[in-house]
């Protein structure tokens, strides 16, 4: 596919190369203009490219259409949404030209200066800002055809195109990114034709630009925040922070900017999904200095002189692969990005049939309206009733608006549409894409169904279990046969065939809200310096056998989502909270580990096997916190009073106590041995809500995990290693373990960068130097929790998600199989099978690798004899003998033992690993939108909060601020605000605003366009303010606001609040502390937001 030519716009080209230069003068006389032209082209409402971009153009939408509707008297006319655009004026680019020098500007919203243009062909590069079927002489296809998959398949091998996952920047979809697997750095596409009907998620065939077309990478030239580009989203780097703590209550953690931190912070909590090394705001596209010759060569059109193979460091070696050759050149070209285009869609994202948003009635209504008056005065007209589309706008800005053929919607909601009723626009619905092509603008969708009012927080909830594919119905009934009824003890057999420990002193340490008690802890006093720690993990696998019913629904939900109220169970209630549970005072069935651990945490011999527990005591994470503090301890009076959980069995309040102490110390040894050895933990305060009766946030505040907490944690993780150790040497191609890759290297050397400036020594060269370093900086800050919880968080950004994956699958070298965050090479998944479908596999296993060694042992005839004087283990043991696992009654052993459990095979196991990442990704999408709700709703409660905000990053149009006590971050436009003077000083840094009520401000040719002052500034007399009532209330930069209330400011009309509004001229610096005023926007009329405001108090107010 090449690019299309206009060969008929010849003077045109000539005309917007003259534009170019006269619009880099006015860039010249001053930097706090904004770039933003907008048209003037007749009949073409067209935004700015550098302000909100809606799908090509304004003119677009149906809202703009002549009141005529008279394309509805055309034979034949197509039923596909562009019926409604059809009546357009033609548009004589030659002729229109000189009258807008803005109009067809060849760059996106993140161009800083405009670009000349050297040939035609050069002007279909960005064609979103004048569609290509609007240009005389040319077919009216916004978009190029896709490639056959058959030329897709070939182009692969050959290594002319390259898959990729297709990404959106959120913040402007005018600019999309896809991650190509082994490269690392994301391919840049620009404007919507270079994405080809993409959407979020997609995986697509990307053809990569030659190195010499290539953007600029952030940093690597000065740039300012002039348009809004970026969307970098802290990465999960769950285990790296505390991977297998307790799922009822962890916290899963798995810029374009003239100044600030690393990256844009924007979306903290805002989404999960990844878009790695966005652009800066001073992206800068190459300048054509006239035609181009290319030439394809390993999936790249390459201009000359310049080649992939001239580009590479290695490239002397002809037959190295297209991923290499683009990894040289990223390396030869270190700040300049790669870009590209999208050629094919090689699999539909499951995006494209959970698409959540609103209706748009009012413009529908409007237009029938008008073509009813108009089919009255002129009675030849046909009405559309049959063929109209309405407009669909979805919450999620990556997404384009859509057209919805009137006649496919819900009777419900058609005939609300027919009685006129406009309220249907303040409802979310839920909606497929049916189909994007060429012709279209946008893509066609299909309503299902509505949610509800977009205001409601039932509605929002039904809406994100949508969105992200959430199964909430019922267990089907062939699952729950599947499962023991009635009364149920443990069979005979099982208690035959199991090791006996009922009477352990086993406990359980959970939430005090937590009714799925998947494992629980023991520990015995070997010798002065042994002690014999059990983990004890419900044996989940017994009752969930392989290709059953039950198994193959907990394989599709593959984990439990957790919500603040209430959860999406993986199982059965009766499976998850009686059978499986292990609840106090009841036998259950169990995979337990034990460690003979010395005093320096090292483990002298270990026993993993099925047993039969009876846990004494349900512990809740306060209570074994108030034993490690001692709070609570044997002399206590009021030990056995309210409030104290039940002990069951013959044990005593002293043998609890004197237990978790004894774990507390060696988890503490673990701990410390576990940093020594390089592992790295990241970790920063999180939001906690206080809900009413009624469910409902009435106030929030920040919490940070306790002693108890990192307990249990430390255990799990011994586990975890020591399960992924057994599993990965008895069988090597079908074990399922978790990875953590090693941090982005650009993203890690930024932050290095950043660090180093502020007079902060990082050392990133290994996970233990990282968090080495890390440790110094929070001892540095100590002072200013806020900022050291800040850039924690941006410690984060550089890190790669964790991902299952089989031992068996060559995609991944053994060299790759380590978990960077923990610094182990082996690790999985084992001690949560009641809310985690891969745990469940690993059971299956780990019993296949017992069973093998029973099986050896037991034909070896060495079973027997050693009983008599010490348990012997080949396969499950500290030291695994790689010679009996070889032997021929090794391999038939473990053949025999795989064949009975139902080990799954490579290519079964990756699929599983594979469709388990992306589940596990879609319920911390769910956990982190229903979080951001519910800041929602309390902020919507509140009608306004003041609170302080750091100043993350600063330039000439806004600035990023974080709120720590919400722990969120919210950017602030101040460019072209009625009533506010800005200054920007590029050499220090610095911004100045001042408030000028008496000035109106006017933009040559599209009046109107600045921002009202209350959009940005909340200012208030001085003799509105009154004085705060607690008057030891936390000054500014006082971490103790996390234990503040959020119920600081009534309502308007008389204000009280600990937070002293600023005064004008307001001055800003990196890092700057200023007052902030938050309201929650959206919910009926639009999707939720939080905006801020600066809080200001002046007498001119």
């Amino acid at each position: 596919m090449g690019v299309m030519i206009i060969e008929q716009q010849q003077p045109a080209v000539a005309r917007i190369e003259d534009c170019g230069d006269k619009d880099k003068k006015k860039k010249r006389r001053s930097s706090r203009r904004s770039k933003q032209n907008s048209s003037s082209l007749p009949g073409l409402a067209c935004s700015s490219v550098s302000g909100q971009h809606e799908e090509a153009s304004k003119c677009l939408q149906i809202g703009n259409m002549p009141r005529g509707c008279s394309m509805s008297n055309q034979e034949g006319q197509s039923e596909e949404p562009n019926v409604a655009f059809s009546s357009l004026p033609t548009m004589h680019i030659g002729k229109q030209a000189a009258k807008s020098d803005a109009a067809m500007k060849n760059f996106s919203k993140s161009c800083p200066t405009p670009i000349e243009f050297g040939e035609p062909a050069n002007l279909t590069r960005n064609m979103d800002v004048v569609p290509s079927h609007l240009v005389e002489g040319q077919q009216k296809h916004f978009f190029d055809p896709h490639w056959s998959l058959e030329a897709v398949n070939e182009a692969l091998e050959k290594g002319e195109v390259f898959q990729a996952t297709f990404r959106v920047n959120a913040h402007n979809r005018l600019e999309a990114y896809c991650t190509i697997e082994g490269v690392p750095v994301d391919v840049f596409i620009s404007g919507i034709p270079m994405q080809n009907r993409a959407v979020e998620g997609d995986i697509v065939a990307v053809k990569v630009d030659p190195p010499t077309l290539w953007t600029r990478m952030k940093g690597s030239a000065g740039f300012s925040n002039s348009s809004a580009t970026e969307d970098n989203n802290p990465l999960d780097v769950a285990e790296n922070v505390h991977d297998n703590f307790k799922g009822k209550d962890k916290e899963d953690v798995d810029c374009g900017y003239a100044c600030g931190i690393v990256g844009d912070f924007s979306s903290l909590h805002e989404n999960g999904s990844r878009i790695d090394n966005t652009p800066s705001a001073g992206t800068v596209y190459p300048e054509s200095s006239g035609a181009m010759n290319y030439s394809c060569f390993n999936g790249q059109y390459l201009s000359d002189p310049v080649t992939f193979q001239e580009c590479s460091s290695s490239g002397h070696n002809k037959f190295m692969n297209a991923v290499e050759k683009l990894c040289d050149a990223i390396i030869a070209f270190p700040f300049k990005r790669p870009t590209g285009r999208v050629v094919a869609i090689i699999e539909l994202s499951p995006r494209r049939d959970a698409v959540v948003g609103f209706l748009n009635a009012k413009q529908w209504l409007s237009l029938r309206e008008n073509c009813k008056k108009d089919s009255r005065k002129n009675k030849n007209l046909v009405p559309l009733f049959s063929r109209e589309y309405i407009q669909l706008s979805p919450t999620d800005q990556k997404f384009p608006k859509m057209m919805v053929p009137v006649a496919g919607l819900p009777d419900c909601i058609k005939k609300r549409l027919d009685d006129g009723d406009a309220t249907i626009e303040m409802e979310l619905v839920a909606a497929r894409i049916d189909g994007w092509e060429e012709k279209t603008a946008v893509p066609r969708a299909h309503v299902m169904h509505s949610f509800g009012r977009g205001g409601e927080m039932e509605s929002q909830i039904a809406a994100i279990l949508f969105e992200n594919a959430m199964f909430s119905a019922e267990f089907s009934p062939q699952s729950l046969s599947c499962l023991p009824h009635g009364t149920w003890e443990v069979p005979q057999v099982e208690l035959e065939r199991r090791k006996d420990i009922r009477d352990l002193c086993i406990f359980t340490i959970d939430p005090s809200t937590a009714t799925d008690l998947d494992d629980a802890l023991s520990v015995e006093k070997l010798s002065v310096d042994i002690h014999r720690v059990g983990v004890h993990i419900a044996d989940v696998s017994y009752f969930v056998q392989p290709d059953t019913a039950l198994d193959m629904e907990a394989q599709f939900r593959s984990t439990s989502v957790y919500m603040l109220q209430g959860k999406l169970p993986m199982l059965p209630t009766l499976l998850s909270e009686n059978l499986g549970s292990l609840n106090p005072g009841v036998d259950r069935l169990a995979f337990s580990v034990f460690w003979d651990i010395d005093l320096s945490g090292n483990v002298i011999d270990r026993w993993i096997g099925r047993t039969v527990v009876r846990s004494c005591c349900k512990l809740s994470y306060e209570r074994a916190q108030d034993i490690i503090v001692g709070q609570i301890n044997m002399d206590s009076s009021d030990i056995t009073g309210d409030g104290f959980p039940q002990l069951h069995g013959h044990f005593k309040w002293q043998d609890i106590i004197k237990s978790v102490r004894s774990l507390y110390e060696i988890s503490e040894t673990l701990k410390e041995k576990r940093f020594r050895d390089g592992a790295l933990l990241l970790e920063s305060s999180k939001v906690a809500f206080l809900l009413d009766d009624h469910g409902m946030p009435y106030d929030s505040m920040l919490s940070e995990r306790k002693d108890s907490n990192l307990l249990v944690e430390e255990f799990m993780l011994l586990a975890n290693r020591t399960a992924a150790e057994i599993i990965s040497r008895t069988f090597p191609d079908s074990a399922l373990l978790r990875r953590h890759p090693e941090p982005n290297i650009r993203k890690l050397r930024e932050f290095e960068a950043f660090c180093s400036k502020h007079g902060l020594e990082l050392d990133a060269s290994s996970s233990g130097s990282f968090h080495r370093s890390l440790e110094g900086i929070r001892e540095k800050l100590k002072d200013d929790s806020v900022l050291s919880d800040i850039l924690i968080s941006y410690a984060s950004r550089p890190m790669q998600l964790a991902k299952y994956f089989c031992t068996g699958d060559c995609k991944v070298n053994e060299s790759e199989w380590g978990h960077y965050g923990l610094a182990v090479p082996l690790y999985t998944h084992f001690t949560s099978p009641l809310r985690r479908y891969p745990d469940i596999v690993v059971h299956r296993i780990l019993t296949a690798a017992i069973d093998a060694e029973e099986m050896y042992l037991k034909h070896s005839k060495i079973l027997d004899k050693v009983n008599q004087t010490k348990e012997a283990r080949c396969f499950t043991g500290v030291c695994f003998d790689k010679l009996a696992a070889e032997s021929e009654e090794g391999r038939k052993a473990l053949s025999a033992a795989a064949l009975k459990h139902q080990v799954p095979s490579t290519e079964i196991l990756s699929d599983v690993a594979a469709y388990c990442n992306k589940r596990n990704l879609a319920s911390r999408h769910v956990k982190d939108a229903v979080d951001r709700l519910y800041i929602w709703v309390l902020l919507k409660n509140k009608e306004v909060l003041i609170s302080e905000a750091r100043v993350l990053s600063l330039g000439p149009r806004f600035m990023s601020v974080y709120i720590h006590n919400l722990a969120i971050e919210r950017r602030i436009y101040y460019d072209e605000v009625e009533g506010l003077m800005v200054e920007w000083f590029d050499a220090t840094c610095t911004l100045v605003v001042s408030f000028c009520p008496t000035k109106r401000m006017h933009r040559r040719g599209s009046p109107g366009k600045f921002k009202a002052l209350e959009d940005v500034a909340w200012v208030v007399s001085p003799c509105d303010l009154k004085p705060a009532a607690d008057e030891s209330a936390p000054q500014n930069g006082d971490s103790s606001l996390q234990c503040q209330s959020l119920d600081s400011v009534s309502k308007p009309g008389g204000l009280a609040s600990e937070i002293d509004a600023a005064v004008f001229p307001l001055t800003v610096r990196l890092l700057s502390t200023i007052p902030v005023a938050l309201h929650a926007v959206g919910g009926d009329d639009g999707p939720l937001d939080i905006a801020a405001r600066l809080y200001m108090t002046s007498y001119f107010k």
